[in-house]
């Protein structure tokens, strides 16, 4: 059992020290020290918290402040660049995240998470 442990431990000093990594903790910090994107979210949360809010009280449906949240989120976007960049890279990083994980469930398990038994959508099985 030491082996696994020690086997992740290696893996997860592999993702730490990956390009798409250091590009998130890099852009992070970006972010953290520009102040006109801490207000936009600071503006953006609020708003959030406004949103759950009304939901819960009946003033708005679910969908609308899905809707509204995510014109929100992008409105706040388009004002920052630093935020923008931040987001993107996240998101490449927790694909990568993501990508590792379905490779170790499969070789737990046996099954492709993304398998839909139809050859055609990948080009066949491992």
């Amino acid at each position: 059992m030491n082996e696994i442990f020690e086997k992740a431990r290696e893996l997860g000093e592999l993702i730490q020290a990956g390009e798409e990594m250091k590009k998130v903790k890099n852009l992070e910090i970006l972010q953290e020290n520009d102040d006109a994107a801490q207000e936009l979210l600071r503006e953006f949360n609020m708003q959030r918290m406004n949103l759950a809010r009304d939901m819960q009280s009946g003033k708005v449906s679910r969908e609308d402040a899905i809707q509204q949240n995510n014109e929100a989120f992008d409105a706040m976007l388009e004002k920052s660049e630093t935020i923008k960049n931040y987001i993107e890279a996240k998101k490449d990083f927790d694909a990568i995240v993501n990508q590792v994980n379905q490779i170790l469930n499969f070789y737990i398990t046996g099954q492709d998470p993304n398998c839909t038994h139809d050859c055609s959508t990948c080009g066949g099985c491992h």
